[in-house]
């Protein structure tokens, strides 16, 4: 049985339901299909001891203020999980969870959405499925070696499951400072945390609203033709949430150039120097999650695909929301995904009409 809609919105995390909100206020027919049995995308999936980096109030989707969690100036995952249950449920957004998308394809005027369960037929397709499900890991010299434990970020839970081993934090990023930070405070880890460059600290007092700002004045530099301000990455690569301030000045981290390769029981770096490890943690990123456009035939020599603001240059009907710079000034964040989506929805509206 094959739907049809106006809109289909694949991903129910922060971006998907940005965009439901605006899609509700445009008055469009649509439907949001998501992956994850349960709301909260993947700030259901995080470490437990995760926080943001802005407070609540600046941490906000479009037409509902993030409540203050109690005792902390920076929500926790969970917080965040709370208050996107709540979203979906307070505008009534039509989100089907447990529907996986496996494709998206041309039918004539229509664009054909494939799922697990079945397909709907929309005029339109806002892609939001962000970046979290597919993880990325560098092909290293040993990895297939090493006898300990590997994993990645999205495997991660908390310090308790490493309990008097050593530990290996690969990444410069926030996710890697965090964790490296989150292992060493806990006290009964042995951390070695290995960067690919020196890590960069932003200023203490700089958090995700100062970023967004940043991000939304490059773009704007760089739309009206004036030169690169650098953004974000002019002014580093870590934010300083306290506990990673509390491990920083406690000296706690004490960063390592990269490895050369894995061995057996450890790493070992370019001066012969070696580490014994029980576990690796791949703290290396992500990439976007878009095999399920392979169809359209869109993609670049570099996996992305060309869009202008959020509209995929080689396909109108087809939007993408919340993958990062390249989709919209900070669209990967709460406060910044608000923005692009309204943007998007109303670009998509003047098509339809």
């Amino acid at each position: 049985m094959t739907d049809t809609v106006q809109v289909v919105v694949i991903g129910g995390g922060q971006a998907g339901l940005a965009a439901g909100y605006h899609l509700r206020r445009q008055g469009l027919d649509f439907v949001i299909l998501d992956a994850d049995p349960a709301p909260g995308g993947s700030w259901q999936h995080m470490w437990d001891s995760l926080h943001l980096f802005s407070p609540a109030e600046h941490s906000s989707l479009p037409g509902r203020l993030m409540p203050t969690q109690p005792g902390e100036t920076y929500p926790g995952a969970g917080h965040v999980v709370d208050y996107l249950a709540d979203y979906e449920k307070r505008y009534d957004l039509p989100v089907q969870h447990g529907t996986r998308v496996e494709a998206v394809r041309r039918d004539g005027d229509w664009l054909l959405v494939e799922a697990d369960v079945g397909a709907w037929r929309a005029w339109a397709v806002i892609s939001a499925t962000g970046s979290w499900s597919r993880p990325f890991l560098p092909a290293v010299p040993g990895r297939s070696s090493f006898t300990g434990r590997q994993l990645h970020t999205v495997n991660y839970r908390s310090p308790a499951d490493f309990a008097g081993q050593r530990v290996v934090v690969v990444g410069g990023g926030n996710s890697g400072a965090q964790i490296a930070a989150d292992l060493a405070l806990n006290g009964q880890v042995d951390v070695t945390w290995v960067t690919q460059r020196p890590p960069r600290f932003l200023p203490d007092d700089i958090d995700g609203r100062a970023l967004f700002d940043v991000a939304t004045a490059r773009r704007r530099a760089l739309d009206a033709g004036r030169s690169d301000t650098g953004g974000v990455a002019s002014l580093g690569d870590i934010v300083a949430v306290p506990p990673l301030r509390a491990a920083r000045d406690g000296g706690l981290l004490h960063p390592k150039p990269m490895f050369a390769q894995l061995t057996a029981d450890g790493v070992r770096w370019a001066d012969g120097s070696h580490a014994a490890a029980d576990a690796v943690i791949w703290c290396t990123g992500f990439r976007p999650v878009l095999s399920h456009l392979a169809p359209l035939n869109l993609r670049g020599p570099r996996g992305h695909i060309a869009t202008d603001g959020t509209r995929a240059l080689g396909e109108p009907r087809l939007h993408l929301l919340g993958y990062g710079d390249w989709t919209g000034p900070a669209s990967a964040t709460l406060i910044g995904v608000g923005r692009t989506a309204r943007d998007g929805v109303r670009e998509i509206a003047g098509l339809l009409t």
